[in-house]
């Protein structure tokens, strides 16, 4: 089986600009608050999964990344953008 390669400067955008949407949302939730958001769209995240993903220590997969998009009002290339 082949393991698959990734870009880390990638994950390292996703996560910066994750952090950064969630703080320019009007309400400015914690990592809590946008658990609890993406948990009412129906993904099992935690405030946990939340930080990891801001701090670059878990994958965000693309559904995940999908939601989050939505959640925070912008669009999903906006996550990948510089």
């Amino acid at each position: 089986m082949k393991k698959l390669q990734f870009d880390s400067a990638i994950y390292d955008t996703i996560r910066k600009n994750i952090k950064k949407y969630r703080k320019m949302m009007s309400s400015v939730p914690s990592q809590r608050g946008l658990a609890e958001l993406l948990q009412l769209e129906g993904l099992d995240i935690d405030k946990n999964a939340v930080q990891r993903m801001e701090s670059g220590q878990r994958f965000v997969t693309d559904i995940e990344l999908r939601v989050i998009a939505r959640v925070l009002g912008v669009s999903y290339s906006d996550l990948l953008d510089k």
